[in-house]
This record gives C-alpha cells, sequence and structure tokens, in this order.
C-alpha cells in the first residue's frame, strides 16, 4: 500500500532529522559519494539508458529527454556540483547576531537546519544528487520524488548516496526516494504528511507546480512561471544592449531564467531596435512585436495581442514592446513579471538603483543577462531551486537559504518586572 510506505518514509526522515551530523562527517560522506559516482559511472549510464528507451516509447517531448540524457560532460557536472557543496561552510549553528540588553540578557540569533524537505521534480537526474548533497550539507533530511520518466537514474544515483551514509555510519534516511510511479504518491505526499515534512519544494514545469501549490498542505519554497524582462533604457550603451539581450534570450531558452519580454525606451527605438532584434532574428528567434516596434523594425514580426505579455515562451520566441520611461518599464514588469528575474540595461546609475529599488522581482540585475540567475553562478554551490515568494527565502535556494533560526537567550538569574 502506497500510504503505508510513504508514511513510513516519512517517519524514518523525521527520527533521521534529531540526528546531528559535524561538518567533518558531512564532508567525508559527499567525499565518498564522489569516488561512488566516479566508480559506477557504467551503472549510472545503463539505468539511464533504460529511462530514455522508456521516455521515447512513451512520446515524451525532445526538449524532456534532453534534460533526461546523462553523458560523460553531465556526469562531470554532477561531480563538480558535489565538490562545490563540499568546499562551501558548513551553514548551521552559526551565530547570525548577537546583542545585549539593558538588563543584562544576551540574545544570539543562531542557524538551524529547517528539518524534513519534500523534493518533486521532473526529468533531470542530477537534481536528485544536487538536493541530496545540499540538504545533507545544511543538516536537512530529504524526501525526494522525482518523475517517472528518470526512475532507474534518480534510483542508483540516491542509493550511491545512501551507501555513502552507510559506509560514514551516518542514518541512511537522511536521503529516501519515493520510487513509486503511481501519481497518488504524489498526492498523498502533499496532503497527508504534513507531520512529517516541513517544506516541499516543486521543481519542473507550470502543470507541476500549480498542483503543488492546489495540493499541498505544507508551506513551499519555489516559483510557477519565470516571464523574466530586460528593459533597455535610453541612456544604454547598443554593444553592450546587442550582446546581453542575446545572451538572456538565446544562450538557453528552456531555463526560467530566460529573458521572454524586451522592453526598450521609446526614445532609442530608431537606433536600437534594428541592431538588437537583428540578432535574434538572425539566429531563427521569432519577433512578437508591438505596432511601433513592428513599423521601425526591418526583419520579420508578428503582431503581439493582449495574452502576448503575460506569455513564458520558453522556446526561441521574445515579446517585444515599447515602453514611454523607466517608470512605464517598472509598472509593465511589476503587472506582468512572474517576480523572477529582471534586468535594465543603462548607463545611468541613478536609474539602474531606482529600477532595482522599484521592481517587484527576487532578483533584479543592471547591465548583465537575466540567465545569471541560478544558485551556481551565485556562488551557492548548486541550487534546490529558485523562490518568486515574498516571505523569504527568494531567489535561487542554496545552501545558506536551506536553513532557519532560533534565538538563544543567556541570563544569570534575570527576572521580568
Amino acid at each position: 500500500n502506497i500510504e503505508n510506505i510513504i508514511k513510513t518514509i516519512g517517519i524514518n526522515a523525521k527520527k533521521a532529522a534529531q540526528i546531528k551530523i559535524d561538518n567533518k562527517t558531512k564532508n567525508k560522506v559527499l567525499e565518498k559519494f564522489l569516488l561512488l559516482i566516479e566508480k559506477n559511472k557504467n551503472k549510472i549510464f545503463f539505468a539511464n539508458n533504460k529511462d530514455i528507451k522508456f521516455a521515447m516509447k512513451k512520446n515524451i517531448p525532445e526538449n524532456l529527454i534532453n534534460r533526461l540524457r546523462l553523458d560523460k560532460v553531465k556526469i562531470e557536472d554532477i561531480q563538480q556540483s558535489i565538490y562545490n557543496i563540499k568546499k562551501l561552510e558548513d551553514p548551521t549553528n552559526k551565530v547570525i547576531e548577537k546583542w545585549k540588553r539593558p538588563n543584562g540578557l544576551l540574545i544570539k540569533k543562531i542557524s538551524t537546519p529547517i528539518g524534513v524537505i519534500g523534493v518533486i521534480y521532473e526529468s533531470r537526474p542530477n537534481v536528485t544528487s544536487d538536493v541530496s548533497s545540499l540538504c545533507f550539507k545544511s543538516g536537512n533530511v530529504v524526501i525526494l520524488r522525482g518523475g517517472s520518466e528518470a526512475s532507474n537514474s534518480n534510483l542508483v544515483i540516491t542509493n550511491l548516496f545512501r551507501k555513502s551514509l552507510k559506509l560514514n555510519k551516518v542514518n541512511q534516511n537522511f536521503v529516501q526516494i519515493i520510487n513509486n510511479k503511481n501519481r497518488k504518491s504524489v498526492d498523498y505526499m502533499l496532503s497527508n504528511m504534513q507531520n512529517f515534512i516541513d517544506v516541499i519544494i516543486p521543481r519542473g514545469g507550470k502543470n507541476l507546480v500549480r498542483k503543488v501549490q492546489n495540493l499541498s498542505k505544507v508551506p513551499i519554497i519555489g516559483h510557477l512561471e519565470g516571464i523574466c524582462h530586460t528593459y533597455i533604457d535610453k541612456d544604454a550603451d547598443l554593444k553592450m544592449a546587442i550582446n546581453v539581450v542575446h545572451n538572456a534570450k538565446l544562450r538557453n531558452t528552456s531555463i526560467c531564467g530566460a529573458t521572454e519580454t524586451i522592453l526598450i525606451h521609446k526614445k532609442i527605438i530608431k537606433k536600437f531596435c534594428n541592431p538588437v532584434l537583428k540578432k535574434l532574428s538572425e539566429n531563427n528567434c521569432e519577433i512578437i512585436a508591438d505596432l511601433n516596434i513592428r513599423k521601425h523594425f526591418n526583419g520579420l514580426s508578428k503582431k503581439s495581442n493582449k495574452k502576448t505579455w503575460s506569455t513564458e515562451h520558453l522556446s526561441s520566441k521574445v515579446s517585444v514592446k515599447t515602453v514611454n520611461n523607466i517608470d512605464d518599464a517598472i509598472n509593465h514588469i511589476n503587472k506582468f513579471g512572474t517576480m523572477h528575474t529582471d534586468s535594465i540595461i543603462s548607463n545611468n546609475k541613478k536609474s539602474a538603483e531606482y529600477f532595482i529599488k522599484n521592481i517587484k522581482s527576487s532578483i533584479a540585475m543592471h547591465n548583465t543577462s537575466t540567465q545569471f540567475a541560478d544558485g551556481g553562478e551565485f556562488g551557492f554551490g548548486g541550487e534546490v531551486g529558485i523562490s518568486t515568494n515574498t516571505l523569504p527565502p527568494r531567489g535561487p535556494v542554496g545552501l545558506k537559504q536551506l536553513t532557519s533560526f532560533k534565538y538563544a537567550v543567556l541570563g544569570n538569574g534575570q527576572i521580568r518586572k
């Protein structure tokens, strides 16, 4: 019975969460995990091949199969990520702040693990390794539920982590996987595990995230969509705008940090419109634009409509709009954006500061590509996802963001009047 299996996983996770592991042991586990991946590469490839065959039989889209496929380079990336996480400082049991009260009480704010983290994700087997390493290093216990299309790859990687835990005499239930292809297991995890799971992190497409948001009785860290903007200000540098916009849109069109809408200040349309859009167009990017842009752009473009500005393309398509001024750009982003990542290209420092201060996004950028919205690029060693919640954590969720805190209040007999 699925429910009993998942409940047992929950009970085991809660028990493991009571154990405190020192940093030296954490690093030994990660080091062993690295070696085990190196030794078992063929085993991983064999399992991954089985998954790919299964995915092809099920007619899963090509872009998802690409995310699923593990090759030599992707295995090296997985190993690099584990190595980076191992090198980072242990984020738990740190005194974040301390102060003394007039009555002599000493108050300390100390970082702690969150507890048990449930991660529901699709396709990418590297998530199994990244998330397990990040959660373990930050003192958390993780319950993984990967997509059925990657079940063989996920199981092999999880078992290697568990083997490393066992060899280092650490409770194996710090990392567990629900390797059941039945969709009911996800429903049960979301709606009946509030006594065992402290937070749920969904990683995947819109449908998955929406399902998690609708069903979960546990707090969620995550985001639904990444409608990211790049605003080209009237004081932008043309060469920079061409290069940054090209990278922000086309480096990888399928990630949530890819720019989906370009906003251009009306004063520079004549000068900027053609060079910026031409480079995209030449690289097979479809331009969907308002009338003013279409009037000035020499290349092919489609007419925008009401739906254009709230569309996450996740492909070689981009929406382009004229804005009257910086406030117009900010209002557009705050209305149609998803509080993910938004960037301004401008040589005017005051405008950039104004933009950063006034957009609601969890990541605000100046003179750079929105594709840097990534925990690894932030130096976090990796990420379990990106959060656009209004409450923290926000932005890339890496090692430090997987901690909570408590207050230690130290006295010498004080009583309150």
